[in-house]
């Protein structure tokens, strides 16, 4: 038998995690420059080189970038390449409605079981991202897309599934662009994006209320709602 020792978790991964889970959760927004790496040690309390170790990590995948002369900055999900859905939704022309078709089934399932396990911390991340929204439709007539994909990844990590956080984190650069295309599109119709921004209020509803059931509806009456938009235009 191959058994080996079981070693304690590396510092720098235990940074390039948490870095990874803000940049998802919207906290760490795509264009926007990440803390220098000085001070980014001493928030964590790890030394400069843990955390230099993951930021090169991160570079490396393709979440952050580094510009010369200006620092670290959260990689746009346009620009991210080599992701393998990537190269398969490239060669496969798929459409927009192919991606809200894997969202329905993602996403319900997701719902349902954050109503079930969702922490107050996951509850606050979610509220937090909807008052971005809020605030951002009242003050621009449009809806932020940074915030509109993290709450959705909210919910994700709110099951507390690993298997569905990890297929979700890979999914993310599609959720991203297909809710900005989404979005771009309704900017036409206020109406609509008031219609949107009650079905993420009824979503989080149901999550907060423990409503299982009821939390998968309402994501799925969204995702239809979104579906139903485009195929009649």
């Amino acid at each position: 038998m191959n058994l080996k020792p079981i070693k304690p978790k590396k510092i720098s991964d235990q940074v390039f995690e948490q870095i990874r889970e803000l940049i998802f959760k919207g906290e760490f927004k795509p264009g926007k420059q990440i803390l220098p790496e000085r001070d980014l040690a001493t928030t964590m309390q790890v030394s400069r080189t843990s955390v230099r170790s993951a930021i090169n990590r991160l570079v490396t995948i393709g979440l952050l970038e580094h510009k010369q002369g200006q620092g670290t900055f959260v990689a746009s999900p346009d620009s991210r390449r080599g992701n393998p859905l990537a190269v398969a939704m490239d060669t496969e022309d798929a459409t927009l409605d192919d991606l809200l078709e894997v969202r329905l089934g993602y996403e319900c399932n997701a719902a349902e079981l954050a109503a079930l396990r969702a922490t107050e911390q996951d509850l606050l991340s979610m509220g937090k991202t909807l008052k971005e929204m809020e605030e951002d439709l009242s003050a621009t007539d449009r809806i932020s897309t940074e915030a509109d994909a993290a709450f959705h990844m909210g919910i994700a990590f709110a099951t507390k599934n690993p298997v569905i956080v990890h297929l979700m984190r890979n999914f993310y650069d599609f959720l991203f662009i297909s809710i900005r295309k989404n979005l771009a599109h309704m900017y036409e119709d206020q109406n609509l994006l008031q219609d949107v921004m009650k079905q993420h209020n009824t979503i989080f509803e149901c999550i907060k209320d423990r409503k299982s059931v009821e939390a998968g509806m309402a994501m799925r009456h969204h995702i239809n709602f979104v579906q139903n938009y485009f195929r009649n235009r």
